[in-house]
């Protein structure tokens, strides 16, 4: 579907949609909030609220207001004053917000993550729970990284809330994902792109991170690829364009929109293809990766020739080929112990190998993401 099309069919009729603002959009040139900003930005989400659109917003910005809260000219270098920069910040971003949608007649809520509620599978529908609840009382959630316990990425850290965004779209299957920015757009050539593929764009663009935030344009295409992916609309815009929420979603043409994969992933393939985190590793021969590429086949155990972990039935694996590629993902039938004993062997070999036979399949398509 052409670029336009696409804007006037999926963003003109959204009916859910997640908004991300950055630190620097978020922050004035003295690092403290500008409040200005905020307040039409609230203008326009209660807007669009007010229409019948089901709107989370993921706003950056605790450091940053934790920064001028506590009279820091520089970003603190060592994570415990980051955390503290977080945990002073998140209460004055949250007051602002909750101040600014009050005198429009809305509510707030606030819902900090880490990496580990999304790789969980009963706190990713939690969160998911929360947020339909949230909706239905017509109250704004206002999604942040909780940068005051997430200490790394090994212990569950993003990083940045672009990431945050996408996940929180493919969680609620919303139809957009917003990013909010400083610049117009992905620029190549000097000139903002209209339209990009996803990842494909990551070559062009400098990754330079943004003033007083951890994200730069890679990680926003990077976000928008994960949601695209998965077969929605992700848009990167300038946050400090007039009414760039209200235009964007008339289907006014501006900023860089990403082209969304032509089949939509279910809620539960969004979670084992993106959210999820592999817990060992399934090294496959050329025939079954041949056959895994061309979609449709579950994993049968004649195709392994190698496992790593110490992983259970259930957990999220990743599938590689000889040459260590990753194929696909997905929830294994069998642990990491079982698949050693029967990699190489036929199905009907299983019940001598293992005493039982509880499943055909290593890993069924139903369960299987290529990717």
């Amino acid at each position: 579907m052409p670029d336009t099309e696409l804007r006037q069919t999926v963003l003109r009729n959204a009916r859910r949609i997640v908004v991300k603002v950055g630190t620097a959009a978020l922050t004035g040139e003295a690092g403290r909030l500008d409040e200005q900003f905020i307040s039409d930005l609230c203008r326009q989400v209660s807007g669009i609220a007010g229409s019948g659109v089901e709107v989370a917003l993921v706003s950056s910005g605790a450091i940053g207001a934790g920064m001028a809260e506590l009279g820091l000219a520089d970003r603190p270098g060592t994570l415990p004053m980051l955390q503290a920069a977080a945990a002073v910040g998140q209460g004055q971003l949250m007051r602002t917000f909750h101040d600014v949608f009050g005198t429009l007649g809305l509510k707030v809520a606030q819902i900090l993550v880490t990496r580990g509620d999304f790789e969980d599978r009963t706190r990713y529908l939690n969160i998911r729970n929360t947020i339909a609840a949230l909706h239905e009382m017509n109250v704004i959630p206002i999604v942040n990284e909780n940068d005051t316990v997430a200490v790394d990425e090994l212990e569950g850290r993003f990083g940045d809330n672009d990431i945050v965004a996408a996940m929180i779209t493919n969680m609620l299957r919303a139809d957009a994902l917003v990013m909010l920015t400083v610049v117009d757009g992905v620029m190549a050539g000097g000139k903002v792109l209209d339209v990009v593929a996803g990842a494909d764009a990551s070559e062009m663009v400098d990754d330079s991170l943004s003033r007083g935030g951890s994200g730069g344009m890679g990680t926003k295409l990077q976000a928008a690829y994960i949601v695209a992916s998965a077969g929605e609309v992700a848009v990167i815009a300038n946050a400090r364009t007039d009414d760039i929420l209200t235009r964007l979603l008339a289907g006014e043409k501006l900023g860089t929109l990403c082209l969304p994969a032509a089949d939509k992933m279910s809620s539960r393939r969004r979670w084992i293809g993106q959210a999820a985190r592999t817990a060992g590793k399934i090294t496959v021969d050329d025939g079954a990766a041949k056959a895994l590429r061309e979609g449709g086949k579950s994993l049968l155990p004649s195709g392994i020739t190698a496992v790593e972990g110490n992983f259970q039935m259930g957990d999220t694996v990743a599938i590689v080929d000889s040459a260590g590629n990753q194929i696909a993902r997905g929830l294994t039938n069998y642990s990491a112990g079982q698949i050693d004993t029967i990699k190489g062997l036929k199905t009907s070999q299983i019940p001598a190998a293992l005493g039982e036979k509880p499943y055909n399949v290593v890993v069924h398509r139903n369960n299987l993401v290529l990717g």
